[in-house]
């Protein structure tokens, strides 16, 4: 079954030439005129430094049956006379359009799930668990912005009864595009942290742009929040809430939490769960997966099993096993205060005698910086052993373990290369070495040159 065909399309974008009017399946978008595609719609997305027109010849060549086309962009000679050109004012704004046409003609449950931190965990555990009852799609990788956003649910299938998005931003506006795109039945704001304070100003501002995932919740829909972050607590007034946390005022209240042998135990509304991922955050993350399947009737027995067995995006606090016995935790894929604290905690718990933290800068804090790096110092003492830290910023986290005098080795480096020199004399039996840094600072290479 195609997903549309070009004489529908015609339908939403009423300017075309060539044999648009001729019922011709369409099965996949892309935006990328180097992906190969089987009755692909070609998307031309215009960048600060591309144009996507340029390479629609590409795009046929790889399967493209037809494309949209900015009415301010000239037509070149090559393209067929026959060959369908749907006209739009501006293509991203096309694609979106056509992204909100097709949730509406599938018509999923759509989930979207936005904060600070955990969006992407979250979302596995949501995917994890809906699936046991229902076909499920979800975000892949960081498809979760402006463009990735839309594409996302232009792949889900045609019989998708479930439909999990996850929303990222780094400015104001931006949520509430995504979300009046998504039209969710259930929002989900897993916290707020520090992440973009540069552009947002404070937390209160970061909060302020989260809950503009309001803008396209439905009318009935239910918004699942971090009950034990106070600026989340005035949307209890706007909407349908469910408040998820470790107080016990909260609705669904996360208790008796264990962490132990790579996993993760505790309790919620009388029911005991177990998931394969450290760090009582994580069991938060969980419970508003919990929390939302509950909603739609879901059996608790389908629910523990599901998160018993659930394999979350890579670089998320993944164990990998190194040299002479050593363990390397890669958590790599992102960072801000409030995750690496809280990653920090687990590490704290683990059971191995030696814990070391390879620790690199955090983006996006603007003037802040120099104190929010300095906060991760603060929580770093024994049973920490040892501290490494890579980049520019993150020396004030071992300043910071400096002046409070803790008995915790710092060591700092500019380039991947020394640290991994170095770090190689620390792999060695009942040794952790824990990995966590903004992604730009690519800690994984230096990782790799450990295994």
């Amino acid at each position: 079954m195609a997903k549309f065909t070009t004489r529908e399309l015609t339908e939403l974008f009423n300017s075309a030439q060539g044999a648009a009017h001729m019922p011709i399946d369409i099965d996949d978008i892309v935006t990328d005129s180097r992906i190969k595609t089987h009755f692909g719609l070609f998307i031309p997305i215009v960048g600060e430094r591309f144009d996507g027109h340029e390479f629609l010849k590409d795009a046929i060549k790889n399967g493209a049956v037809a494309s949209l086309w900015q009415t301010d962009r000239e037509i070149p000679d090559f393209v067929p006379t026959d060959f369908p050109l749907l006209f739009v004012d501006d293509t991203l704004k096309g694609l979106q359009e056509l992204a909100g046409y097709y949730r509406k003609k599938v018509n999923p449950i759509v989930i979207g799930i936005t904060g600070s931190n955990g969006k992407t965990t979250t979302k596995d555990f949501f995917a994890e668990i809906f699936q046991k009852k229902y076909k499920t799609h979800k975000t892949r990788g960081n498809y979760n912005n402006h463009i990735g956003l839309p594409l996302t649910i232009l792949q889900m299938e045609p019989d998708t009864e479930v439909l999990i998005l996850e929303m990222g931003m780094n400015h104001f506006g931006e949520i509430m595009v995504l979300s009046e795109i998504a039209q969710p039945d259930v929002g989900v704001i897993t916290n707020i942290g520090e992440s973009h304070i540069e552009y947002l100003g404070s937390r209160e501002g970061i909060a302020q742009a989260k809950s503009e995932i309001l803008a396209g919740l439905k009318e009935e829909g239910v918004l699942i929040l971090d009950g034990d972050e106070p600026l989340l607590r005035p949307l209890k007034e706007k909407c349908n809430t469910i408040l998820v946390g470790f107080s016990d005022d909260n609705d669904w209240v996360v208790k008796d939490i264990h962490i132990n042998d790579g996993k993760t135990d505790f309790e919620v509304q009388n029911h005991s769960y177990t998931i394969p991922v450290l760090g009582k955050h994580q069991a938060k993350n969980a419970c508003y997966a919990i929390a939302a399947a509950s909603l739609f009737d879901m059996k608790v027995s389908d629910i523990r099993s599901a998160l018993e067995t659930i394999e979350v995006t890579g670089m998320r606090f993944e164990k990998l096993n190194a040299k002479n016995g050593a363990v390397i935790i890669n958590d790599a894929y992102n960072a801000s205060p409030t995750s690496m604290k809280a990653s920090i905690e687990v590490v704290k718990q683990m059971k191995n005698r030696r814990k070391i933290l390879v620790l690199g800068d955090m983006f996006e804090l603007g003037k802040k910086s120099e104190h929010y790096h300095r906060s991760v110092g603060d929580v770093i003492e024994p049973p920490i052993t040892g501290v490494y830290t890579i980049g520019s910023e993150s020396r004030w986290i071992g300043e910071s373990i400096k002046d409070r005098e803790a008995d915790v080795s710092v060591y700092h480096f500019q380039n991947h290369d020394e640290l991994a020199q170095q770090l190689k004399n620390e792999l060695r039996e009942d040794t952790l070495l824990f990995f966590k840094a903004s992604r730009g600072m690519k800690l994984e290479q230096v990782i790799m040159k450990l295994m």
